[in-house]
C-alpha cells in the first residue's frame, strides 16, 4: 500500500520540485511568473525547426533548403522515385521565378547513347590548367563536384563517405581548409584547399611552408589546389573551429593545439595584394605542376577588375575561379555575415565574369560556381551565366544523411555529419552513404543532361543566357542576359571548345566508373516520397 501511495505521489513531488526551482531562479522571468507551465514554451521553442520542417511550412517555403529540395536529394540518393505528381505547387507567378525555355527542334540526336541513361559522366568542357600549360592539366570527369568542407567541421565518417562517393561517382572532392586527413584517402580524387591558416602546410609559427605543401600533394591523389580567399557565408571573417571539435587527430593534421578554438585569419599572410597573389599562384603551380585557382565570395569589384587586368598579358594567371555566393553555408558564422555580407551567387558571379569577358579572357579560366547550386534549376542558371562546373556542399551533406537540423555549430549534429562526437558519428556508415552520394551526383548530372537536351544542346555549358528567363509575375519575362547585363555570346565557351565537348558527348559511354566495393542495393520504392535523409 505504501509503495502504491509513493508511486502515485512521485509525479506530484517532481512537479512541485520543478515549481520551487522555477520560483527561486532569477534568470528567466516567465519561469518565475508561470512555474512549470513556462517550461512548455521553452521546449516548443527548442524544437521549432523540427516542427516547421514537417508540420508547419509548405513544400517550397523553408530555408535554407525547402522540403521539396530535401526530398529530391534524399530520393535521388536512395535511387527511389524522385518524380513529383499533379503539377508544380510552386508560386510560378511570383517575381523573379526562373524558367528554362525548351526548343521545339534540336541538333542533338534523340538516339544518343546517353538519352535515358541513369548513370553517366558529364565531363567538363574545359581542360583544367590547359590554357596555362600546367604539367598535370586534366579534364575533370564531372561538372558536379563536392565543395570544400573540412575534417573538423565534418566527422571522420562523413569525410570518408564523401571521398568514397567521389571514387564511386567519378567526381572531385575538395578537402576544405582543414588539411588532408587519413579520412580523405579513400581513393577519390582531391582538390586541396589552402586557407589563411595554411593548415597542413604551415611552419611552427603558422606561416606558409611550400616544402610541407609538396609533401602533402605527393602523398595523395591531389589534382588541383584551391586558394581560399573568402567564403560566402562569412567573407572577410576567417574560419572558426570550436575547441570542442579540436581533438588530437585534428590538432595533428592542422598543426594546432588540441582542445583550443582554431581561428583562421581573415586575410592571407603569404601575399598582400593581387600582384603578390599571382606570384604566389605561379610559385605553387611551378613547384607542383598541378592547376591552381582561387575561391572567393564577391564584395567590392576592384580586386576582380585588377585580377583580370593583370592576367590580360598571359604571363601569370589562375587556372580556375570558384565564386561562392553569400547564401553559401558554414558550420558557424555570425548572423550578420550569413545574412548580409557578400553578394548572392548570381549577382556575384555575373559581375566577376563580366570583368573577364570585357577583357576577352574568360576562356583562360575554368569557372566554378558554389552556393545552393546542387539542383537542376539552380545549376542550369549557373551554367548559362558562364560556369563550367558547380560545387555542392550542403546538398552533399543531405545525401549522406543530414536532416537540416541546423545544429552544426553546437557539435550535436543528430545524424553524425557535422560533429566530432564519437557516439553521434558512429551512426553514419561511410560505405552506405558513399553510394548515396554517388547516386545523388549521378542523378543531378542525368537531369542536367535532360534539361540540356530540352534546351536543344548537348551539354549544360552550351545553354545560353537567352535560354533562361525570369518571370515578372504573370505579366512578362526577361532573359537573364538582360537581367545581368551580358553582351551577346557571353557565358558561352569558344566555338572550338563547344565543338569539342559536343563531340565528346556524342561518343560518351553511359557508365561513369567501374563501381567497386559494391554494397547490397539500396531500398527502392516506385512511389516513395522520402523526406528524411536517414
Amino acid at each position: 500500500m505504501k509503495k502504491r501511495t509513493f508511486a502515485a505521489l512521485a509525479p506530484v513531488v517532481g512537479v512541485a520540485g520543478l515549481a520551487i526551482q522555477d520560483l527561486l531562479q532569477k534568470e528567466q522571468t516567465l519561469r518565475r511568473n508561470y512555474p512549470v507551465l513556462a517550461r512548455a514554451r521553452y521546449m516548443l521553442e527548442s524544437i521549432g525547426p523540427e516542427l516547421r520542417q514537417y508540420i508547419v511550412t509548405g513544400n517550397d517555403e523553408e530555408r535554407p533548403f525547402t522540403r521539396d529540395q530535401r526530398r529530391w536529394v534524399y530520393t535521388s540518393a536512395k535511387k527511389e522515385n524522385n518524380y513529383f505528381g499533379f503539377g508544380t505547387d510552386n508560386d510560378t507567378e511570383r517575381s523573379n521565378y526562373p524558367i528554362i525555355k525548351q526548343r521545339t527542334f534540336s541538333d542533338v540526336a534523340p538516339s544518343s547513347p546517353l538519352h535515358g541513361a541513369d548513370d553517366i559522366l558529364l565531363p567538363s568542357a574545359k581542360v583544367l590548367g590547359g590554357p596555362r600549360g600546367r604539367r598535370a592539366a586534366f579534364r575533370p570527369r564531372s561538372v558536379v563536384n563536392v565543395s570544400a568542407m573540412s575534417f573538423g567541421s565534418l566527422s571522420p565518417q562523413a569525410i570518408q563517405a564523401l571521398n568514397k562517393g567521389a571514387k564511386l561517382g567519378g567526381f572531385l572532392h575538395n578537402t576544405g581548409e582543414g588539411g588532408l586527413s587519413d579520412h580523405h584517402r579513400q581513393g577519390g580524387d582531391l582538390i586541396l584547399q589552402i586557407g589563411t591558416g595554411y593548415f597542413g602546410c604551415r611552419d611552427a609559427d603558422g606561416r606558409f611552408d611550400l616544402d610541407r605543401l609538396m609533401k602533402v600533394v605527393e602523398s595523395a591523389p591531389v589534382k588541383a589546389i584551391e586558394i581560399k580567399l573568402s567564403q560566402g557565408a562569412k567573407p572577410g571573417l576567417g574560419g572558426h573551429l570550436p575547441g570542442a571539435k579540436v581533438n588530437a587527430e585534428i590538432a595533428r593534421i592542422r598543426g594546432v593545439e588540441e582542445g583550443k578554438d582554431v581561428i583562421s585569419p581573415s586575410r592571407h599572410s603569404a601575399f598582400r595584394n593581387t600582384d603578390e597573389m599571382l606570384d604566389f599562384v605561379e610559385r605553387i603551380a611551378d613547384a607542383t605542376g598541378i592547376p591552381v585557382g582561387v575561391k572567393s565570395a564577391v564584395g567590392h569589384l576592384g580586386f576582380w577588375e585588377e585580377l583580370a587586368d593583370l592576367m590580360t598579358d598571359g604571363q601569370r594567371g589562375v587556372d580556375f575561379i570558384t565564386i561562392d555566393g553569400g547564401e553559401g553555408g558554414t558550420g558557424a558564422a555570425p548572423m550578420v555575415f550569413a545574412d548580409n555580407v557578400s553578394f548572392p551567387f548570381r549577382v556575384g558571379f555575373a559581375e566577376v565574369y563580366k570583368s573577364f569577358a570585357a577583357a576577352g579572357i574568360t576562356d583562360r579560366v575554368t569557372w566554378i560556381g558554389s552556393g545552393k547550386l546542387g539542383f537542376p534549376d539552380t545549376a542550369v542558371i549557373a551554367f548559362a551565366l558562364g560556369a563550367d562546373m558547380v560545387n555542392v556542399a550542403r546538398e552533399a551533406m543531405l545525401a549522406v544523411g543530414c536532416i537540416q537540423a541546423q545544429k552544426c555549430h553546437t557539435d550535436h549534429c543528430p545524424t553524425g555529419v557535422a560533429t566530432q562526437n564519437a557516439w553521434l558519428a558512429r551512426g553514419l556508415d561511410p560505405q552506405n552513404k558513399a553510394h548515396r552520394l554517388a547516386n545523388y551526383v549521378s542523378t543531378l548530372r542525368r537531369d542536367l543532361l535532360k534539361v540540356s537536351e530540352a534546351a536543344g544542346v548537348a551539354h549544360p555549358v552550351l545553354i545560353t543566357t537567352d535560354d533562361v528567363a525570369m518571370l515578372d509575375g504573370d505579366r512578362k519575362q526577361t532573359t537573364i542576359r538582360e537581367v545581368y547585363g551580358y553582351e551577346p555570346g557571353w557565358g558561352l565557351p569558344t566555338p572550338e571548345i563547344a565543338a569539342e565537348i559536343s563531340e565528346i558527348m556524342a561518343t560518351q559511354n553511359t557508365g561513369p566508373v567501374d563501381r567497386v566495393e559494391e554494397t547490397p542495393p539500396l531500398p527502392t520504392a516506385d512511389s516513395a516520397q522520402t523526406e528524411t535523409g536517414e
